[in-house]
């Protein structure tokens, strides 16, 4: 999709509403803000826009999560990681924000407050109807242009991600453009075979991910890990011991299984799954054939014997896209599996983190250097992958088709 970009604004002078994911770990009892990963991505966006008047519109958590406060931590955290001031007001769209924009000068970065507190920004509706609400006509009018960086939120059709585009001639920001860019890559013209691997305990995503890129010819070979695993093992009438089994059930996984079944009956020879797995006995790791799990153990991580045959189809591949853990990596002797299919990924020409766990992962291992593009949008990334036109990227391409 035909999406703007910063240089074709010709931003200097303006003023920009710049759409930002800040949201990020914090402590509750300090307020502390426990991770930068967010801030550290949003800067050579910022630093591209040093002529102009930036204002900054971003969120953190969402209505009822501990975590759902004002963005004074953030202004500060932010302008101590680009070196200049950002000035923060406690306002989203009132007489405070309109008189703290109207008083910037080129240069300037003033973060207004968080964009959730509005109850609007918290709907899910289309890009006609987000342009209509107050929020988005009240923001609008404070700039002359819309840049979109969030990547985090591209997937979700909220007010300031899909509205803003629809009033104001809008371009991507340089993560949003490069997330497109390399994801995009996946489906054209990534180097061959392409793996597709896909852990965790998203589920439902990861098998609507299989479905696609097996069904279109974009994968060669899907390796399913983790939870993802479980699910194909009952698809194959195999047991999973009663504690795995129940937290299928409990995720409300189970209608999942026929689905498994069917991608297994279509694409069996290119699906590939552990054949041993790891669970906990009496504190230490035992390891198990799929068909032999005990049936009150609980699995824990790939066997070391599967671990060695998926890590060999992963060095073999041109390109390798990794999405979700292979276990529970966070518990001593269960994290092998992970981190060491995220080394054999890491080897591939063209290598892609899907964000979330399994990025903080690559990033604790030292390794993030070795991957082509470490996605910062887990939610997003994955439904890239689906195959969905992401609600941002879409709202940015009509608002080049409308505005120029």
């Amino acid at each position: 999709m035909e999406i703007g970009t910063i240089a074709s604004l010709g931003c200097g002078g303006r003023t920009v509403l710049l759409r930002l994911d800040l949201n990020s770990p914090i402590d509750p009892s300090s307020g502390q803000i426990l991770d930068d990963k967010r801030f550290r991505e949003h800067l050579p966006t910022i630093r591209a826009l040093e002529d102009a008047k930036v204002v900054v519109l971003t969120h953190q958590s969402r209505p009822g999560k501990k975590d759902f406060t004002p963005l004074a931590a953030h202004a500060e955290k932010l302008g101590g990681m680009l070196g200049r001031p950002v000035r923060y007001v406690e306002d989203v769209f009132g007489t405070c924000a309109r008189e703290a924009v109207a008083g910037m000068a080129p240069g300037d970065v003033l973060m207004l407050e968080n964009v959730r507190f509005m109850a609007e920004e918290n709907q899910t509706v289309k890009p006609e109807e987000a342009a209509r609400t107050i929020l988005v006509r009240r923001l609008a009018a404070l700039g002359d242009v819309f840049v979109n960086d969030a990547f985090g939120t591209a997937h979700r059709s909220q007010p300031t991600v899909v509205g803003l585009p629809m009033l104001l001639r809008s371009a991507a920001g340089l993560l949003m453009e490069r997330e497109v860019q390399q994801l995009s890559r996946v489906f054209s013209g990534a180097p061959r075979p392409v793996v597709v691997v896909l852990g965790g305990t998203k589920v439902d995503d990861s098998i609507e991910v299989a479905r696609h890129v097996l069904a279109n010819g974009v994968a060669d070979t899907v390796v399913a890990i983790g939870v993802v695993a479980n699910v194909f093992y009952l698809a194959q009438g195999l047991s999973i011991g009663a504690p795995s089994a129940g937290l299928i059930e409990q995720l409300g996984y189970t209608p999942l299984v026929e689905t498994a079944r069917g991608l297994l009956a279509t694409y069996g020879d290119r699906i590939a799954l552990p054949g041993t797995v790891a669970v906990r006995e009496d504190g230490d790791r035992v390891e198990y054939p799929v068909d032999r799990i005990p049936a009150e153990g609980q699995v824990m991580d790939a066997g070391a014997p599967a671990v060695g045959e998926l890590a060999r189809i992963l060095s073999g591949a041109g390109t390798v896209v990794f999405n979700g853990p292979a276990g529970v990596f966070e518990e001593p002797g269960f994290e092998l599996g992970t981190h060491e299919l995220l080394r054999a990924a890491s080897e591939a020409d063209f290598s892609v983190i899907g964000g979330g766990h399994t990025a903080a992962v690559v990033e604790k291992l030292g390794i993030e250097d070795r991957f082509t593009h470490i996605s910062t949008g887990g939610g997003a990334c994955i439904e890239f992958l689906t195959g969905r036109v992401l609600p941002a990227v879409d709202a940015l391409a009509r608002s080049r088709q409308a505005f120029g």
